[in-house]
């Protein structure tokens, strides 16, 4: 265990720093199969992570240094399978809500869980749970920010931006971890207690919510104008198409346009 200053009961207060890896939560899930138990809040940060993932395999991209990249271990056997998506909604939250204090306006999350300022990605998040029997048993939150890298390659220029970008100037990695940090504790503490407010709070910080905009559905192709109305329980955007019913999309099946 290291020791640090971060203002937060368990989370992070378990802080491992490492100079390069192959991805956190790969190394998170090679300390959970150790036979030691991992303290609850466990955070792993790496300066250079040569393959991080994204959700459904895709790869991010993140310069050494510049960024943050890292994961956090929670235990979640308090959530059943059927709410699964209620520990998504926390975690957005919570980085919407550390990186509020930077970015006062024009943050989003572009369902499910991508980081947006206006029309550019500026982090992600990767979440892996372990199941045992209808039950969560721990979960690797993985989430990566740009902070820093004023650079992008040519094809993400468009699509990707960074709060250096925004701010013109760097931020203390360090300092902002601990916020985000302190954040998804608030979070996890109120998902742990019910709270029954994450549904609304997530929904108001939809990325085009309520706005007219064009998708793409990847089960049959059909382009068409719509808007986001909202999640289901289980975690399914719903679109109201401008001509008929609202229709449900999980991960992968849905594409936005404009």
């Amino acid at each position: 265990m290291q020791n640090n200053t971060f203002s937060t009961l368990f989370v992070g207060q378990n802080l491992i720093k490492l100079l390069s890896v192959d991805s956190t939560n790969n190394y998170l899930k090679k300390l959970t199969s150790n036979s030691e138990p991992l303290p609850n809040g466990t955070v792993i940060m790496a300066e250079n992570q040569y393959a991080g993932r994204g959700q459904q395999g895709n790869i991010w991209h993140a310069e050494s240094g510049k960024n943050l990249t890292f994961s956090v271990y929670l235990t979640t056997d308090f959530i059943t399978i059927e709410k699964h998506f209620m520990l998504n909604m926390a975690i957005s939250i919570a980085l919407n809500n550390a990186l509020v204090k930077y970015l006062p306006a024009g943050l989003s999350i572009k369902w499910p869980n991508d980081v947006y300022f206006v029309n550019k990605k500026i982090g992600g998040v990767l979440i892996e749970n372990t199941i045992v029997g209808n039950r969560l048993k721990h979960t690797i939150i993985g989430i990566g920010l740009n902070v820093n890298q004023t650079v992008f390659a040519k094809e993400l220029e468009n699509k990707a931006g960074s709060i250096a970008q925004i701010l013109q100037q760097d931020v203390d990695l360090t300092k902002l971890l601990n916020e985000i940090c302190t954040q998804i504790e608030q979070l996890y503490l109120k998902l742990k207690n019910n709270e029954t407010s994450l549904s609304t709070l997530y929904t108001a910080k939809l990325y085009k919510v309520n706005q007219l905009a064009k998708y793409r559905s990847l089960v049959d192709g059909r382009i068409f104008e719509g808007r986001i109305e909202g999640i289901t329980a289980m975690g399914l955007l719903k679109i109201k198409p401008l001509n008929g019913d609202s229709i449900e999309f999980n991960f992968k099946e849905i594409e936005f346009l404009a």
